[in-house]
């Protein structure tokens, strides 16, 4: 074969091979196993193309080398640690430095989202975990620059793999209330992205915010300075769980407070604020709080000393009790020994006595019962016997009673009726009367009198006279004046 000066060319082994004086020996290359997750970046030394190589046992030809793929210093460092961004702890990697000219590999943890972009299609693609991702020969990391700390300081995190959550973060804000007390609140607040993994355009959102962490936060400060601004330092001591959450989620028609805060620029979702401590930046305020803590936990103790003191009484008067029911029941369980006792020795004495002493005594003892038995049943009778004159008893009484009553009421029907017709006799009589005598007749009777004495006093002279029995006086004065005006 002729070759020409500056040829390249491979001689593939096994064999052996004595080169010319004119021909040099650049390197010895050996070809390189690669799995299916391994890979190496090769360029072509004439067309200054750079390739990526996976899944194979690869042997570069003669215009072939391996090319370094250089990344950022920060790159470099994330990914041989790999930082969470809420915590800040570094899980160190062994696996030592990076052979540059391998392919790049990173393992996207679980829940978690990485964006990889082409500078030379110009386009980026999003990769959600858990995944392994290779870098293409134009291809780069989108590192996230995310704020740290508490409270939250820029660009204290780098991280290449962003966490979907449910997540938490911590962050100081400094309020002022109305009646300027300024106040220290440690928040923490639980977010998660909103996220449908198999749109690219929604994936695509999640990198649009580079420090989303310093993004929220200080939105949700602004919201509760802005809240909390309006609201006394009283009002806001006793609801400030209420009173932040309203000016962070707000509130819908009905007044009921919302339960997430949505970021639309990334579909970040905000779901709840939790309020860790409250302390007053002012040494005035801090005293006056204090003394109402001191206060407060004052009335507490004594609360609960009064509590436990009362406890105490109440167990006392308890023990007390159980004791008292105990001797009274040792008292019990003592007499029925004493009984089981006496039970014992009268069953002794009785086997020790003789049959006939035994026989008389059940005979005494058959006596006495039926004797009992009959008293039983006369003083049943008796009782019976009350029960039954007491019965008949009150029937007697129940009926004079019930006779009497009945009596009565024909003793007064009769005299009712016996009035009633007495009065129609009196009245017919006088009817008839009136009727006999007639209305003129009457009439003259009635004026008889008057006329009578009308003449009389005629006869003496006399206009008029007055006839007193002398014990009660007269007003002569008031008497003239009558006479007169009725002479008048």
């Amino acid at each position: 074969t002729d070759r020409a000066p500056g040829d390249r060319w491979m001689i593939y082994g096994p064999g052996d091979y004595v080169p010319p004086v004119e021909v040099e020996i650049i390197e010895k290359r050996r070809a390189i196993p690669l799995d299916e997750n391994e890979g190496i970046y090769v360029r072509d030394m004439k067309t200054g193309r750079v390739r990526a190589v996976t899944g194979s046992v690869y042997m570069l030809t003669s215009y072939e080398e391996l090319w370094d793929k250089e990344l950022p210093p920060v790159v470099e460092d994330l990914l041989q640690t790999d930082a969470d961004q809420s915590s800040g702890i570094k899980h160190s990697s062994t696996s030592g430095p990076r052979v540059k000219s391998r392919l790049v590999t990173y393992r996207i943890p679980h829940n978690s989202a990485v964006q990889i972009y082409d500078y030379k299609a110009k386009k980026a693609r999003v990769t959600f975990g858990p995944d392994l991702i290779m870098l293409g020969p134009d291809e780069q990391f989108t590192v996230l620059n995310l704020s740290g700390n508490t409270p939250k300081t820029p660009k204290v995190l780098n991280v290449l793999a962003l966490l979907l959550g449910p997540r938490f973060s911590t962050d100081v804000v400094i309020v002022e209330t109305s009646d300027h007390a300024r106040l220290s609140l440690k928040l923490s607040y639980n977010w998660f992205f909103d996220i449908d993994k198999k749109n690219q355009e929604q994936a695509a959102l999640l990198f649009s915010v580079p420090d989303f962490i310093g993004d929220f936060c200080k939105a949700i400060a602004s919201r509760v300075r802005g809240s909390v601004a309006s609201q006394s330092f009283d009002h806001f001591h006793k609801y400030s769980a209420d009173l932040i959450r309203k000016a962070v989620f707000g509130a819908d028609e009905a007044g009921n407070i919302r339960n997430r805060f949505h970021f639309k620029s990334n579909n970040l979702i905000i779901t709840n604020i939790d309020i860790q401590s409250v302390e007053p930046v002012d040494q005035r305020t801090r005293d006056a709080l204090q003394k109402s803590v001191q206060l407060a936990i004052e009335i507490t103790t004594k609360s609960q000393e009064a509590t436990a003191r009362h406890e105490a009484e109440r167990r006392e008067q308890e023990a007390k009790g159980r004791l008292e029911r105990q001797k009274i029941d040792d008292e019990a369980e003592a007499e029925k020994a004493r009984k089981n006792l006496l039970s014992l020795q009268a069953a002794s004495a009785a086997v020790e006595s003789t049959g006939t002493a035994s026989a008389e005594a059940k005979a005494r003892a058959e006596a006495a019962k039926i004797e009992g038995e009959s008293n039983v049943t006369n003083a049943k009778l008796k009782a019976e016997a009350q029960s039954t004159k007491a019965s008949v008893q009150l029937k007697i009484l129940q009926n004079e009673q019930q006779t009497e009553i009945s009596h009565k009421k024909a003793w007064n029907t009769l005299e009712i009726k016996k009035a009633d017709e007495l009065a129609g006799i009196e009245a017919s009589k006088f009817k008839s009367i009136v009727d006999a005598i007639g209305a003129e007749t009457l009439k003259k009777i009635s004026q008889a009198g008057p006329e009578m004495q009308a003449k009389l006093l005629s006869g003496l002279g006399l206009k008029s006279f007055m006839i007193t029995d002398g014990n009660h006086p007269i007003n002569l004065f008031s008497t003239a004046a009558g006479l007169i005006g009725s002479s008048q």
